[in-house]
């Protein structure tokens, strides 16, 4: 478990330096994707990483795409990252598209989940506080 985070804390730290400096990889070619892909599947992590990095840019797009004013853009960035890390620890060719597709589902999945969660856990708090409020009066 420990080192799950401190991998998932080393991934986003990346993610956001890039982020902050909107200086991110250029994504990778067809070709380099599938041979990090493959290396990735067999345990280099060095090929996992350069993965993660070269599509944080796909992270940062879709954060744009959805981000509302209400929402806190790197609680978004956040949540992205660690849908993008799940899509590629995930994927498959099996699957018969490219990485970054199934990565662009990944991520939203992560956001719109998150989301529905925080705005339900939101509605379950007011509903507390109204019931707390007319049980001391």
């Amino acid at each position: 478990m420990f080192n799950f985070l401190k991998k998932l804390f080393k991934d986003f730290y990346i993610f956001s330096a890039a982020y902050s400096n909107n200086s991110f990889p250029d994504p990778l070619t067809k070709d380099e994707e599938d041979l990090c892909v493959e290396k990735a599947k067999f345990g280099d992590k060095e090929a996992r990483s350069k993965l993660i990095e070269h599509n944080l840019r796909l992270v940062a797009h879709i954060v744009k795409k959805y981000d509302n004013k209400n929402e806190d853009t790197d609680d978004l960035i956040s949540i992205g990252t660690i849908g993008l890390i799940k899509g590629v620890d995930s994927y498959s060719k099996k699957k018969n598209t490219r990485l970054t597709t199934y990565a662009a589902r990944c991520i939203e999945n992560a956001m719109f989940t998150s989301k529905n969660f925080l705005t339900e856990l939101m509605t379950y708090l007011k509903e507390l506080v109204h019931n707390y409020n007319f049980l001391i009066r």
